[in-house]
């Protein structure tokens, strides 16, 4: 019986190894597919409404061609509820998303689409982003900064979230 010992400790040695090389590969081949998609970066000040938004509805359309991300010059502390509500309206939830700083993603990730959505962030922009491949500038109004009633605000970011509907769809 003893002498199995050396037997069984080989067998069970070939067996972690084959499974630790299955790992391997199947990790490898999860990273190469992620990474032949190419990345759009949806660039805003805050990164809690517009881009918020807009990173929702290319998600919903292209997410499975493309990694969408979004980021922010001066990231908020959290997405706006009223953007999180209209995104909602059309049964897009970006209740999970979080404001991002954009050092995140820049000089880190090969950035094939820039989009940035406010007329702040497209002139903050940092030289790196000068060599991304596609760039667009598509200045939305802040609804953040719409004053008024709950009801009021939530109208011009609806108004807003349809203007980047529009713009993507086209």
């Amino acid at each position: 019986m003893y002498r199995s010992w050396p037997l069984i400790a080989a067998l069970m040695l070939v067996a972690a190894l084959r499974f630790a090389h299955h790992h391997r590969q199947a990790a490898a081949k999860t990273a190469d597919q992620t990474q032949t998609k190419p990345n759009i970066l949806i660039l805003c000040t805050g990164n809690s409404a517009r881009s918020q938004m807009s990173e929702g509805f290319f998600r919903h359309y292209v997410g499975d061609r493309f990694n969408v991300l979004s980021a922010g010059m001066k990231p908020a502390a959290r997405v706006n509820p009223f953007a999180i509500q209209a995104m909602n309206e059309l049964g897009i939830d970006i209740s999970g998303h979080q404001p991002k700083h954009a050092n995140e993603f820049l000089r880190k990730l090969p950035i094939e689409y820039l989009i940035t959505v406010c007329a702040s962030a497209d002139s903050e922009c940092p030289a790196v982003i000068e060599r991304v491949p596609h760039r667009m500038a598509w200045p939305f109004d802040d609804p953040a900064a719409i004053q008024g009633t709950d009801e009021e605000k939530l109208a011009g970011f609806r108004r807003i979230r349809d203007e980047i509907h529009e713009r993507i769809k086209t």
